[in-house]
């Protein structure tokens, strides 16, 4: 405390602010039991930076702005899914006024990849160091070695599609913890000039250990949907081009994304569900329901129904359901205009909705996959967010991806379930 009052008493220089003094008091009792004499004092230090005149390049006071952000959640009462994640501070898609992503195709698909790669490698790290108690970081409810090996081998499967599109998966072998340390040692390498610090990203709401794997997981599938979505995005532009060939290949490359879904989630059951009722309690508010890239991505897929656009899903994301109600552009229009106008037809018709079947495929797998962990975890009770939890999950697992290339267009309740 300390040090945060001389450095407001001081310059207040956004470049030296005491991000371990804060981040160890944070970590020390949780998010949801800091005093709320630091807040106070994090609270006068936002104020004084909604006072300093913008300056352009200032990346020192964005990047304490949006950390305060995250910090001051609970405080300010507007805790959710996207300030837990602390989405805004990894440079991740979290509201309306999300600037596009920077650069080419190329240099956005490595900036996911390398983001991805970092945050599965800083989770089997956390496992290692825990295990041979080089941190007390999260000291409650600690797993066991193998607990831990598995961790490692999952984490190094899960990180694998991305480390190989960056050419890094020869380097990547061993034992589970060996091929973990080297999956740590590679991402070391793998950090941008510009690209957030991931210590700064991790702010649990209590000290229960698996608390780490939960938010790095849900921060992993946060980078995976976000990639999605700009492939998706892509390949509307493809259908509605002149030569709308190319979005197979987006479509694949959407499926390819999507096949990191299955270890991330092998990952996340190796979670106690003990462990994860610990610290639930404390996250009232905050609902994967909230997020904004999984729902970017179903609605650029096809229009929801009004009943859909009418749930509690996308009333949490009113950005993603305004621009739906403005007329966003899907893959099931796009397609079915392209057939409609002959640009679309022949092998590469049929290439294009098969892409789409099996992206289709993969999304319905996760859908099927994501109710199956919660079930578990939750057994009957509501999700956070106050949400329904499995009950909800169960619903949408049947809602269709696309329509353009099925048969089946049978009308969806208000939650997604279809009926009979």
């Amino acid at each position: 405390m300390y040090e945060l009052t001389s450095w407001l008493s001081g310059t207040a220089d956004p470049r030296t602010f005491p991000y371990p003094t804060v981040l160890r008091e944070f970590h020390r009792v949780g998010k949801h039991f800091v005093e709320k004499k630091l807040l106070a004092v994090l609270d006068e230090t936002r104020a004084r930076m909604a006072g300093t005149p913008a300056v352009t390049g200032d990346d020192g006071t964005r990047l304490l702005t949006d950390f305060l952000d995250v910090a001051l959640d609970k405080w300010d009462g507007r805790y959710d899914y996207r300030s837990y994640l602390a989405l805004r501070l990894l440079r991740l898609p979290c509201g309306a006024a999300d600037p596009p992503p920077a650069g080419d195709d190329v240099t956005a698909r490595r900036a996911r990849d390398r983001l991805m790669v970092r945050l599965i490698a800083d989770a089997v790290a956390f496992e290692l160091a825990a295990a041979s108690g080089a941190t007390d970081l999260l000291p409650e409810q600690r797993p066991g070695p193998p607990v831990v090996t598995k961790r490692c081998r999952l984490g190094v499967r899960a990180a694998f599609p991305a480390l190989d599109r960056l050419g890094l998966a020869g380097a990547i072998t061993g034992e589970p913890a060996t091929a973990a340390a080297a999956l740590h040692g590679a991402a070391a390498g793998l950090d941008a000039d510009g690209d957030p610090p991931l210590r700064l990203s991790m702010l649990p709401v209590h000290v229960t250990h698996d608390e780490y794997l939960f938010i790095r997981v849900l921060q992993a599938y946060e980078c995976l949907f976000a990639g999605v979505a700009d492939e998706l995005r892509a390949t509307i532009a493809a259908l509605a081009g002149v030569d709308p060939r190319p979005a197979a290949d987006r479509l694949g490359h959407a499926r390819e994304l999507l096949a990191t879904a299955g270890p991330l989630f092998s990952l996340l059951a190796t979670m106690r569900a003990e462990s994860f009722r610990t610290f639930r309690q404390y996250t009232e508010g905050a609902s994967a329901i909230q997020s904004r890239s999984y729902k970017l991505v179903e609605s650029l897929c096809r229009t929801p129904e009004e009943g859909r656009l009418d749930s509690v899903a996308y009333r949490s994301v009113p950005e993603v359901r305004a621009a739906v109600r403005a007329g966003q552009p899907t893959i099931d229009e796009a397609y079915r205009s392209a057939v409609r106008a002959g640009r679309l037809d022949g092998a590469e018709r049929a290439l294009v909705a098969r892409r789409m079947e099996a992206f289709a495929g993969a999304l319905s797998q996760w859908r099927r996959t994501h109710h199956r962990i919660a079930a578990r975890m939750l057994g009957p009770r509501s999700g956070t967010g106050y949400t329904e939890g499995t009950p909800y999950l169960a619903a949408v697992r049947a809602v269709p991806v696309f329509t353009a290339v099925t048969t089946d267009a049978r009308p969806v309740d208000p939650v997604g379930s279809r009926t009979t």
